[in-house]
């Protein structure tokens, strides 16, 4: 009966694939004639490499092949009596591609298109502090009856209500990207009952099979960083996820950094609510800050630009500490900080967010998210602010420590990508922004413009349009052209106390890119064309400052990549300043790894930039400071010269294992000379000068900093950093005012299993110099030391809910209550010579309590 059946089976093969076999063919050769099925691994990566594996597959003998991208798994359908499975293995590692046991060539690898390359894929995929996607990776196992751990080999992985799957290899080994759509992830396999558990974050699992039939013991085992430091790219980038934004409110950008030991984020005066960032040692008019790469705010925005971005809009951010990509402007000097928004085609479709503080400050968020057909995408994200208490004043000295208002903005994007090469991104932002402040019984319906009480006024309106398109060649992914382009207009209408500040700055940028590679992907470039163009028009009291700056520029950068061990990034740019005429800006990034997981890397480059010295330095409207001009010239911003400055770094990036878990090391040092500079000179009192520099200026700075998980869900960071910032004003090299010399910082992140988190921070602030006041009357001056203090701060979350998932959290800052007394000079008498609002080293409020609640869908 059985040798019947294989007759049967034979036959039916005979006709329909035109397979002669002879009537006195034994059952061996007939079960070998046959179609037989195998499944085996073999690495890849995109749409091409599927191509390419499957036609190398193909031949004399093979009824069937198919390559799973996912899985990674060929599922191939041939006759072993017509070809051996060994000869189409080795037709698809000629082709490039790796076997479980057999390699390619790598020059026939490095032949392949940069989207092919899987072997620098497979390596982030397996790096946990260098996945820019996020992913679920783990083991599935079986227990047997004497309590052995097997591997089970095709295993179904698939998240819940979803198409997307794959299947465990030979080891139990999967790797399953997350999706925005799912968060309940179905593991299945033959014999057992399938089983659903939720993932909320990017982990490695633990999954074993049980011999009862039932799926056990899911365990985590340890999830990404909730920021990192991109281990393969030549510029150090340090990304800040999500998950790192929860750790505090986080109601817009400046108070996203509270948990990051780089940047210091401070007032700016103790009257405008206004915050700056600090980094290696330099305010932030030296950090340039963009948005998905596009300009952020600058110019006239540079006071409240930080408090413009609100903290539930923002995907990731990207730090990157000295001179950064020429192909990204040459304006970066201390570092460049890019901020990535929630995009229209990922991501939840609704997040709402709602946070209410013991101040009286309410924020409500609303991020909506839909796609409009298969090719079109469309984002709304909403922001509202207000505060109306204005009675908060921790010093007592009649001030409102915060300005009342409200402050609404908007971004309306729409996102289009045809899969076959072309994408696009446009839209709209608006930013309304009322404030008033000043002595807490000022009235600015009786008040405004009196001498008897100190008030302030802002009223800022901001709109923005943006667009990007793009084109990938299919079949040469590795080279693309895309165009950038927005256009801002700002408007801002502001009294302070008697001093008039009204201003307006319209700008346009473009940016042309065209990459490609020069023989191979081990040498890559990107050229391009860029236009800044700004018209300032500021009156200060009675005297108009206007200027129209354009600079067009052409750049080039060189990424040469000779293996995983080294690589440089070499660029150059070319611009023409039509105030300040042509200058080249050189920037090199070289990347070194001796040892796995041990990083080297050095960077140099030159930056520049036009002072905007009222909006930088509200000190100037928030004081009876008389503003001086020193050396000004015709044709000039305000008559002064272009700030440049050389920065030079080094940094190491070790990681290792610490209580058998990973853990990592970075120290980096950084040194920065300005060859010019716009010198803000407060060491006159009653007085601010600018001039040009006449002397050394220069920064130092240095930093360590330790992460490691000492306990399952226990995440450590310790840190410490020195500056040595100094500026000559006035032929005398002094250490810049109001920048710590020795800071620490300490946060611990706590995660249980049923989605408490826990998150303490505190910081130490070195002594800080302040400028003389020595001139002044007695009960005006101020030490010439700011004494040290620590910042702490804690926050509590609890999320609850799948698909639909709510997050409540509380949290308080500034837990010691520790603030600044007499922060504001001759507060009294706000009409009087000796008034300044502009000497804070501190905080300027007290602890604060806060509660939100926030809920996504799916």
């Amino acid at each position: 009966m059985k040798k019947n059946i294989y007759w049967i089976i034979a036959l039916l093969f005979m006709f329909s694939n035109n397979a002669i076999i002879a009537q006195n063919t034994t059952e061996k050769q007939i079960a070998d004639s046959i179609a037989t099925t195998v499944q085996f691994r073999v690495e890849g990566a995109c749409e091409m490499c599927k191509e390419r594996i499957e036609e190398a597959a193909k031949g004399k003998g093979v009824q069937k092949v198919d390559w799973d991208i996912a899985s990674k798994m060929l599922t191939l359908h041939y006759f072993p009596a017509l070809v051996n499975i060994n000869k189409i293995k080795n037709r698809i590692v000629e082709a490039g591609h790796d076997l479980l046991n057999k390699k390619a060539k790598d020059n026939v690898y490095n032949e392949l298109p940069e989207c092919c390359h899987y072997r620098e894929q497979d390596k982030k995929a397996h790096d946990a502090e260098n996945i820019n996607t996020d992913e679920v990776r783990g083991i599935v196992l079986e227990a047997d009856k004497k309590g052995q751990f097997n591997p089970l080999y095709q295993a179904s992985i698939k998240w819940l209500n979803t198409e997307r799957g794959v299947l465990t290899d030979s080891l139990g080994y999967f790797s399953i990207p997350m999706t925005s759509s799912s968060n309940r992830l179905i593991i299945s396999y033959i014999g057992y009952k399938s089983d659903t558990f939720t993932v909320e974050n990017p982990s490695t699992l633990k999954v074993i099979l049980a011999d009862d039939q039932q799926l056990q013991n899911v365990t985590v085992t340890n999830s990404r960083r909730s920021s990192y430091i991109s281990t393969i790219s030549p510029i150090r980038s340090e990304i800040m996820t999500a998950k790192e934004l929860l750790k505090a409110a986080c109601c817009n950008l400046s108070e996203s950094f509270e948990t990051n030991p780089s940047v210091d984020v401070s007032y700016n005066d103790a009257v405008t609510g206004s915050k700056q960032i600090q980094l290696l040692g330099l305010s932030g008019n030296y950090t340039q800050l963009t948005v998905e790469n596009l300009p952020g705010p600058r110019g006239l925005a540079t006071p409240l630009g930080l408090n413009s971005i609100a903290g539930p809009w923002i995907e990731s951010i990207q730090l990157t500490k000295g001179v950064g990509s020429v192909a990204n402007g040459f304006e970066s000097i201390a570092g460049q900080i890019n901020v990535e928004l929630k995009k229209p085609a990922v991501g939840e479709r609704l997040l709402a967010n709602i946070y209410i503080n013991e101040f009286g400050k309410t924020d409500l968020n609303l991020n909506l998210q839909t796609k409009l057909s298969e090719k079109w995408s469309a984002g709304l994200l909403l922001h509202d602010n207000f505060l109306n208490n204005s009675n908060i004043d921790f010093n007592k000295d009649g001030f409102r420590d915060l300005p009342t208002g409200n402050q609404f903005s908007m971004v309306n994007r729409y996102q289009y990508n045809d899969s076959k090469g072309w994408m696009a991104q446009m839209g709209i932002k608006v930013m309304k922004d009322n404030k008033t402040g000043g002595q807490t019984s000022f009235d600015p319906k009786q008040h405004q413009n009196s001498n008897s009480i100190y008030g302030l006024g802002i009223n800022t309106n901001r709109y923005e349009g943006f667009a990007k398109i793009g084109y990938v060649f299919p079949q040469k992914v590795y080279k693309s052209i895309g165009l950038q382009i927005a256009a801002i207009n700002h408007d801002q209408d502001s009294y302070f106390g008697k001093t008039i500040y009204n201003a307006n700055q319209k700008s346009l940028y473009s940016n042309l890119i065209y990459q490609s590679i020069i023989g191979n992907t081990n040498h890559k470039f990107r050229t391009g064309l860029s236009l800044q163009h700004d018209n300032y028009n500021e009156l200060f009291n009675t005297t108009n400052y206007q200027r129209t700056e354009t600079v067009a520029g052409v750049f080039f950068e060189y990424t040469y990549t000779a293996s995983e061990k080294f690589s440089v990034v070499a660029g150059i740019r070319g611009d023409n300043n039509n105030l300040f005429g042509a200058f080249l800006t050189p920037r090199l990034h070289i990347r070194y790894e001796p040892f796995k997981g041990s990083i080297f890397r050095i960077s140099a480059g030159r930056g520049q930039r036009t002072a905007n010295i009222f909006a930088e330095n509200t000190g100037i409207l928030v004081s009876a400071r008389q503003l001086n001009i020193i050396g000004a010239t015709s044709g000039k911003a305000y008559g002064l010269d272009p700030e440049i400055a050389w920065n030079r770094g080094i940094s190491f990036d070790q990681s290792f294992r610490l209580f058998n878990r990973k853990a990592s090391l970075a120290i980096d040092y950084f040194r920065n000379d300005f060859t010019n500079q716009v010198v803000t000179d407060l060491e006159t009192t009653n007085e601010i000068r600018f001039y040009n520099l006449n002397g050394k200026s220069y920064s130092n700075s240095f930093q360590t900093e330790l992460s490691m998980e000492p306990i399952s869900q226990l995440e450590v960071k310790l840190a410490y950093r020195f500056f040595d910032v100094k500026t000559t004003y006035s032929n005398q090299l002094l250490q810049k005012p109001f920048v710590s010399q020795h800071r620490a910082f300490l946060s611990l992140d706590y995660t249980t299993g049923n989605n408490w988190k826990f998150n303490y921070t505190i910081t130490y602030n070195g002594q800080k110099r302040i400028p003389s006041t020595l001139s002044n009357p007695i009960q005006f001056q101020r030490e010439a030391m700011s004494p040290d203090f620590y910042l702490m701060a804690a926050q509590i979350s609890k999320t609850v809910g799948k698909n639909k998932s709510m997050d409540f959290y509380v949290g308080a800052e500034n837990l010691t209550n520790f603030f600044q007394q007499g922060v504001i000079v001759s507060a009294a008498n706000p009409f009087s010579p000796y008034f300044d609002a502009s000497l804070v080293w501190g905080p300027i409020n007290g602890r604060m309590l806060y509660a939100g609640w926030r809920m996504r869908l799916k």
